[in-house]
């Protein structure tokens, strides 16, 4: 069983590990350092350290996990990545089928494949769908997203890059927002951020402010923990009904 930092889920599962660069989001992946560090450690599972990599063994992962979890599918991969054959991804998609206690959250930045995937299959009710949305250049991936048929469909703003000026936020139930970490990190202005909630509001949407990242709401560089989460004064964390 996986527990996991990361806010706004309860676990993460795992069965492809590795990825490609896609877009200006990808430039200080997390996962890939992560993955180096636990190859460095001696991990047989990141062995191929950030190469794709498919996992037979751990598809049957979340058939054992009791109770009832939000589950973010992939967070050291991308499932739709363009080397992923979409009857791996019927395997994931039947252990997902067999466990309709816990949510899986699947969250890519490829939303053509994704779409193409879901074209010619159902998609699970217990499934909620996201693309990531960093910088205005990948704002179309939310065209691919918004009329699939998915409990929950949801947009990641991390690393938030640049003002995503106006977002056409229908069928879009959650948006989450986060700056960067690491000694890489780029910073994310406070005025991004607010321009991003209030569209969220009225749309009707839940928003989720993750995190400051390095930088912090005053332009200040800093450890994360430091600069926290607090938006305006406030921690600002919903979830989607």
């Amino acid at each position: 069983m996986r527990t996991t930092k990361i806010e706004w889920t309860d676990k993460t599962w795992n069965p492809i590990t590795g990825c490609t660069k896609k877009s200006p989001g990808c430039a200080h992946c997390y996962a890939e350092v992560m993955a180096k560090r636990l190859q460095a450690m001696g991990q047989p599972k990141y062995r191929n350290a950030f190469t794709l990599t498919l996992h037979e063994g751990s598809l049957d992962e979340p058939l054992s996990w009791s109770g009832t979890h939000n589950i973010f599918v992939c967070s050291m991969s991308d499932i739709f990545h363009e080397e992923v054959p979409f009857d791996f991804v019927d395997r994931i998609i039947s252990t997902i089928d067999k466990t309709p206690q816990h949510r899986y959250q699947i969250l890519t930045k490829r939303a053509e494949r994704m779409a193409s995937y879901f074209a010619t299959r159902a998609i699970p009710k217990n499934v909620w769908l996201g693309v990531t949305v960093e910088c205005q250049s990948s704002r179309q991936r939310i065209n691919y997203l918004r009329d699939l048929d998915a409990t929950v469909k949801f947009l990641s703003c991390e690393p938030l890059l640049e003002d995503l000026d106006e977002i056409n936020l229908a069928g879009i139930d959650w948006v989450i927002v986060g700056g960067e970490s690491g000694n890489q990190a780029r910073p994310m202005k406070e005025e991004w951020v607010i321009n991003i909630k209030h569209q969220v509001e009225e749309s009707g949407a839940a928003f989720f402010f993750k995190q400051w990242g390095t930088w912090g709401s005053d332009g200040v560089k800093r450890s994360k923990h430091k600069n926290g989460k607090l938006l305006e004064g406030v921690v600002v964390q919903q979830m989607p009904d």
